[in-house]
């Protein structure tokens, strides 16, 4: 006879796990829209006669924003409750969008841009936070593969979205797909998902938000200038170091704040836990590795294979299938295994160190087979080591971002996800900058332009888009050959450069992983959130992870 407790309990479970699929949702919302707006310039340039500047303006307000909030949003989920300010960023996300797609000027767009910079920066750690509060240790490697698998998938669903948007409608369409996905992470944010707070009621450090912001802005917006005028830019250099000193005093305010008694922005003493230190740093690594690519790739199938949008964003997808694939074997592989006859459940087949270790050499190697990739290589070809290298990082993400979590108590999961989400984002912004650096450089250099113009030569030469309509208004097949040939050196280049990435990730994963993921401690035995984490004036459900009822139905 199936008792009530067994009832409720498989009630708390269906709750639980339908509230992930909600911030799948809101993580997959930001996915998009990282990509969809790189295939609408060349119409918002024509639509809103944006000058090329307006147009990096529409791309890093987005990100500057996005980079300058992010540690401050993460403590102030800890603070005020993570499900409340979670239902307000997805709100304001929405609206933000609705902002862009009726924009008619270019300032309006790049003040959209920024506030939904603003919303991203709340989501992108929250989804991550509450996962230690939500799940049990065991269910945290099924719930960080499900978030980070939507995360991902945004990539390629940008592009083919966008693509097919941009083919039939207007561009303000890009941004109005991110609104009925919005309304649905609200309503089921609402419904199904526990409010969860930290214990700390001292208050918000305000000297810390304001030189985190700052030295996070800076550094971004170093680096994107760099990566646009060079790295001997007079301007870049200035900014990158400007927000590394400044970095350096946030630093030394944290620990004066930790001796004086009161709370700090970011914990430091987190980085004494290796799981959270190399989790974080290898997770950062393979993000900088991953966005060259994702960054590169499209503009290797538009410009050199000839593809369109559309056609473009579907040969992303093995990508994406190898993932699908790593992220199953890897989240069975360091989950415990059930027995039978109520038998305590056996120890994972493996910790995050083989994982880790296994899933960055597998990176490695197949992003080396890609460095054969030429201008005439076949569709099965790249997609082949395109679904290797998915299936690597299938397997080292979110092992790493697990054991990153894994040294997080749930009080302090927003402000810790936050630190972990800035590292990336900020590898990520040098990844897109270095990596594309390493492409134009090798581009420029295998071009051979002899009798051309030099204003002519100087346009091949900006970029590999130009090189192709060049060749194309000149209707010169030895001109597209030779621009076609050196944009494949320049990948292959940078394919060589993130494998090393990889290569060093999996060493330094074998040296330092820990063998096992630590447990976030701050739970009672059954999962439960302690009284003080619920939000007194709005408790969870009954039967919900966090709320009384949830707690004494729990197995």
């Amino acid at each position: 006879m199936v008792s009530a407790q067994h009832i409720q309990q498989a009630a708390s479970d269906r709750r639980r796990w339908w509230a992930l699929a909600a911030l799948a949702v809101s993580v997959l919302v930001v996915g998009l829209d990282l990509f969809v707006l790189t295939l609408a310039l060349p119409t918002l340039a024509v639509s809103l006669h944006a000058s090329t500047g307006d147009l990096q303006w529409f791309v890093d307000a987005y990100s500057l924003v996005l980079a300058g909030a992010l540690l401050p949003a993460g403590l102030i989920g800890d603070r005020i409750g993570r499900r409340r300010l979670l239902l307000g960023a997805l709100g304001l996300f929405g609206l933000a969008s609705l902002a862009c797609a009726y924009s008619t000027s270019t300032g309006e767009l790049i003040a959209a841009r920024a506030v939904l910079g603003l919303a991203a920066a709340v989501i992108l750690p929250l989804s991550l936070a509450v996962l230690p509060v939500m799940f049990t240790p065991e269910e945290r490697p099924k719930a960080i593969a499900i978030v980070g698998g939507a995360t991902f998938l945004g990539y390629p669903l940008g592009p083919i979205l966008g693509g097919w948007l941009l083919d039939n409608y207007w561009w303000g369409s890009v941004f109005l797909i991110n609104v009925p996905i919005v309304v649905i992470a609200l309503v089921a944010v609402m419904l199904l998902m526990p409010e969860s707070r930290g214990q700390s009621t001292s208050r918000i450090d305000i000297v810390g938000t304001i030189l985190s912001s700052a030295a996070l802005a800076l550094v971004t917006y170093g680096v994107i200038r760099a990566g646009d005028d060079g790295w001997t830019d007079n301007i870049a250099i200035a900014t990158m170091t400007a927000g590394i000193v400044v970095l350096v005093l946030f630093v030394d305010w944290e620990r004066r704040v930790a001796r004086a008694g009161r709370q700090p922005l970011v914990d430091l003493t987190l980085f004494r836990s290796a799981g959270f230190t190399w989790g974080t740093t290898l997770s950062t690594m393979i993000s900088f590795a991953l966005f060259g690519l994702t960054f590169a790739m499209p503009q290797f199938f538009l410009d050199v294979r000839g593809f369109d949008s559309l056609g473009s964003g579907v040969r992303m997808l093995p990508m994406i299938g190898g993932l699908a694939v790593g992220l199953g074997i890897g989240q069975r592989l360091q989950s415990p295994r059930k027995q039978g006859g109520g038998a305590p459940a056996k120890p994972p087949l493996l910790g995050p160190k083989p994982i880790g270790v296994s899933g960055f050499a597998i990176m490695a190697a197949a992003l080396v087979v890609g460095t054969a990739t030429s201008a005439s290589s076949s569709t099965g070809f790249v997609a082949g080591w395109f679904a290797v290298t998915g299936f690597g990082l299938g397997l080292a993400m979110p092992t790493m971002l697990n054991a990153a979590l894994g040294a997080l108590t749930p009080e302090r999961s927003g402000s810790g996800s936050a630190l972990m989400t800035a590292m990336r984002q900020v590898g990520a912004t040098i990844g897109v900058a270095v990596l594309g650096t390493v492409l134009a450089t090798v581009y420029r250099s295998k071009l051979t332009l002899t009798g051309l113009p030099s204003s002519v030569a100087a346009t091949v030469r900006n970029s590999v888009g130009d090189g192709v309509a060049v060749a194309s208004k000149l209707h010169s097949l030895s001109l597209l050959a030779v621009v076609h040939d050196a944009y494949a050196s320049g990948v292959d280049t940078m394919l060589w450069v993130c494998a090393a990435i990889a290569a060093v990730a999996a060493l330094l994963a074998l040296l330092f992983m820990p063998r096992q993921a630590g447990a976030a401690t701050g739970r009672d035995l059954h999962g439960a959130l302690p009284p003080q984490m619920q939000e007194p004036d709005h408790a969870p459900p009954a039967g919900v992870p966090g709320s009384a009822a949830g707690a004494a139905g729990a197995p």
